[in-house]
């Protein structure tokens, strides 16, 4: 097994790492939010996320809620829960995730198996650092349908075609919301208190929907 030290005290990257092993880690910290596992055919990342990070995956987390709260859908958040399937080798905690259109397929239900069970319909990813491992290529085996990634300037939303991930203006799961909206909201996080710009968001919603 091989270590690289990557952005110092944010990302290490192990090789040569079993999928027990990674299995262990997972397991071992599964209630420990400060560090994230991603594993991709024996390659494990751990990342500690800064505070930026944190704040706005946060932020991004309440404009999906307020979104289906306003436009009276269901939604199940799985949080940064982590992804997985071994007979892919890949595994994955977003920042954030959420059954949407799928909800109901998946309501009242506690332990997942994501051979059976779909994929969320969405996942947030804050890539402030820029990760070493490609992120998309693993939610793509694992059939998670839409992506929003930031790194700490811009937005892009990502939704899974045929043939792989495909850059769009509009987010497919929640129509109402463009990339270039939920930016502008992102950026005027540190002009007003975080509650006041979610009212204002909603009072968006409502006028728009």
């Amino acid at each position: 097994m091989t270590k690289t030290l990557l952005k110092t005290e944010t990302r290490i990257l192990l090789t040569g790492v079993r999928w027990e092993t990674y299995q262990g880690l997972a397991l071992d910290l599964a209630e420990n939010p400060s560090k994230k596992l991603t594993y991709d055919q024996g390659i494990l990342e751990i990342m500690t996320p800064l505070p930026e990070h944190e704040i706005n995956k946060g932020f991004l987390g309440r404009l999906v809620q307020t979104t289906t709260e306003v436009l009276g859908l269901e939604i199940l958040s799985l949080c940064s829960t982590t992804l997985s399937r071994e007979d892919l080798r890949k595994g994955i905690e977003p920042d954030e995730c959420y059954y949407i259109t799928n909800e109901v397929l998946i309501r009242g239900k506690i332990n997942f198996d994501f051979n059976v069970d779909p994929a969320p319909d969405l996942a947030i990813e804050i890539d402030i650092t820029s990760s070493s491992l490609n992120r998309l290529s693993i939610y793509e085996a694992l059939g998670i349908g839409e992506i929003w990634r930031f790194d700490g300037q811009e937005l892009f939303i990502y939704c899974l075609k045929e043939g792989g991930y495909e850059e769009q203006e509009f987010s497919k799961v929640l129509p109402i919301l463009s990339k270039s909206l939920i930016l502008r909201f992102l950026k005027r996080r540190g002009e007003m208190g975080e509650n006041a710009l979610v009212n204002e968001f909603r009072q968006w919603l409502r006028n728009n929907s």
